[in-house]
């Protein structure tokens, strides 16, 4: 019987690594491939979309009034309270009226002494008027009488208008508000001297804000573009065209307003300084949340695209302008397009150039893929996250 030396036995110990390593290897190149990676696809879809853009607008009153002081003097009193809604009629100022009765009563005076004056000129032509038809006194004498009978007439006239203009003056002393609306804080307290510059001539200014105007500017083209388009719908009868011309606003904390506008004013020339043209809406205002003075956008449709390609923007890379897609073809195998990205619609790219319109592209798991990829897809149902804040159902209300 053979025995195993200790110089066999640390032979044995220093192979049996190798033998085990050998046979892991074995192994190895046996197990399977791993899976194709899952990847979740949605079909490209074709459908009409309506094309919004976003202009930077300022809100005004419907109506704007200044509150002036017509008068000089030093203003006495103040009767509302600032930021509050006053009625028409409503007194809101007075202006120390002492001055302004003195003038009234001086063109009192006037009137009494240009009356006395044709009193007195009546009553010398009544006395000549008979002595000159018995030839008691000369042509040149009767003349004369009926002459000083007209200047008085005249000069009682001249005295009744200034007592009126004083009036007039004197009542001016009482500012009353000239519309319903909400009134600001005022430009001038009690005691200060207004009425000339540089105190203030415009105390406060009245609003009224039951509606509000919003002015906005286009470039000259997207002037262009937006009215002929709105012209092109019109003459093909497209009951759509009143989307168009019905505005969306959105709010400076990004919330959308709930009452929609219309356009309503299209300035009638383009400004050559900026080469912009001035638009106006009108925006029902129920709630009084509008005020003068805030900044909004004015979310406008500017066209609309018949049959686009689109796809969700999530499916889009962009490097350096360039996009690209991933589609999987009917191999299972991944490619990648180049394509045209258009305009955007909520979460969705118009995509111009580069899909038929039939394909499947990935939207998640972009990272494990590349060119030539096996995947496996899953096709889902994509469920945008933005809601149309101006879309079609809003110019069939």
């Amino acid at each position: 019987m053979k025995h195993f030396t200790p110089r066999r036995s640390y032979f044995v110990l220093m192979a049996l690594p190798i033998i085990l390593l050998l046979a892991f290897g074995c192994n190895r190149h046996d197990a399977s491939p791993p899976p194709p990676p899952k990847v979740e696809v949605v079909k490209v879809e074709r459908r009409d979309i309506p094309i919004y853009q976003d202009f930077v607008g300022q809100v005004y009153g419907l109506q704007d009034i200044a509150i002036r002081a017509r008068v000089e003097g030093v203003l006495e009193a103040m009767h509302f309270k600032e930021g509050t809604f006053v009625k028409k009629g409503q007194l809101l100022y007075t202006i120390d009226p002492l001055p302004l009765q003195t003038k009234v009563a001086a063109q009192m005076s006037g009137v009494a002494q240009a009356r006395t004056m044709l009193v007195k000129a009546e009553s010398d032509l009544k006395r000549i008027r008979p002595l000159a038809a018995n030839n008691a006194v000369s042509q040149r004498d009767l003349d004369a009488a009926v002459a000083q009978r007209d200047a008085a007439q005249a000069g009682l006239e001249a005295a009744e208008a200034n007592l009126e203009s004083a009036d007039i003056e004197f009542g001016y002393s009482l500012i009353k508000a000239p519309i319903d609306g909400i009134i600001g804080k005022t430009m001038a307290k009690v005691g200060d001297f207004v009425g000339r510059s540089p105190n203030p001539i415009v105390l406060n200014y009245i609003s009224n804000i039951n509606d509000v105007v919003v002015e906005f500017f286009l470039s000259e083209q997207e002037y262009l573009h937006f009215a002929r388009q709105i012209i092109k719908m019109r003459d093909n009868g497209d009951t759509t065209a009143e989307a168009s011309e019905r505005l969306s606003l959105i709010l400076a904390d990004q919330s959308i307003y709930p009452n929609p506008g219309r356009l309503n004013f299209i300035d009638r020339q383009v400004d050559p300084s900026t080469g912009s043209i001035l638009l106006q809406a009108i925006f029902p205002n129920p709630d009084k949340l509008l005020r003068p003075g805030q900044f909004a956008r004015v979310k406008a449709r500017v066209a609309l695209v018949q049959q686009a390609t689109i796809i969700p923007l999530k499916a889009l890379n962009e490097i350096q302008g360039q996009y690209t897609i991933y589609v999987v073809n009917d191999s299972a195998k991944v490619e990648v397009r180049p394509v045209k990205q258009g305009a955007i619609y909520q979460d969705y790219a118009v995509i111009s150039e580069g899909l038929q319109g039939d394909e499947v592209v990935i939207i998640e798991g972009l990272q494990k893929v590349k060119s030539g990829t096996t995947v496996d897809a899953q096709m889902v149902t994509y469920q945008s996250k933005t809601e149309q804040t101006n879309d079609d159902s809003n110019g069939k209300k």
